[in-house]
């Protein structure tokens, strides 16, 4: 018996007459996500990384050669807001592995890039960062369908 269990039966004693099945769901998936969450930041800190700035980093590298983005395009792609970004930014650009400079289209637009360095550490760190999601989700067995199912059930949230 897991906690969430023990969470269901203690609510089956004192309401049995509400359905406390979707606990079993949400609340497995709530502790996974949170598990899962600390087995990945353990990944980035071995790079000196918050989370927040391996997912920038990740961003610019996705980008392709120059390896640069306008700040509002990473906060699209990094789903934060353009203020979580700027100190991710600022962060990242005192730790030598972006730039920021004026945009060459736009006077009024900043670009952000990668530094040789940041390509080099983004480049070793999402190699461990996939090599840790593989070990993880090998834990499942092969997923198949269960892979479908948890993006159908995202994509019914991301369209509200």
């Amino acid at each position: 018996m897991d906690h969430v269990s023990r969470i269901q039966d203690d609510w089956r004693r004192e309401r049995p007459d509400l359905d406390v099945a979707p606990i079993g769901v949400i609340g497995r998936l709530h502790r996974l996500a949170n598990a899962l969450t600390e087995e990945l930041v353990a990944v980035y800190r071995e790079f000196g990384l918050s989370e927040g700035e391996f997912d920038v980093l990740s961003a610019l590298r996705r980008a392709g050669a120059p390896f640069e983005r306008a700040p509002g395009d990473l906060a699209q792609h990094t789903m934060v807001t353009t203020g979580a970004i700027t100190k991710r930014i600022d962060r990242l650009v005192s730790a030598g592995l972006v730039t920021r400079r004026q945009s060459e289209s736009d006077g009024r637009g900043r670009v952000v890039a990668l530094t040789p360095e940041g390509v080099e550490l983004i480049d070793r760190a999402v190699e461990a960062h996939l090599a840790n999601e593989r070990r993880l989700v090998d834990m499942l067995g092969a997923p198949g369908p269960f892979e479908q199912t948890l993006t159908d059930w995202l994509s019914h949230f991301e369209q509200r």
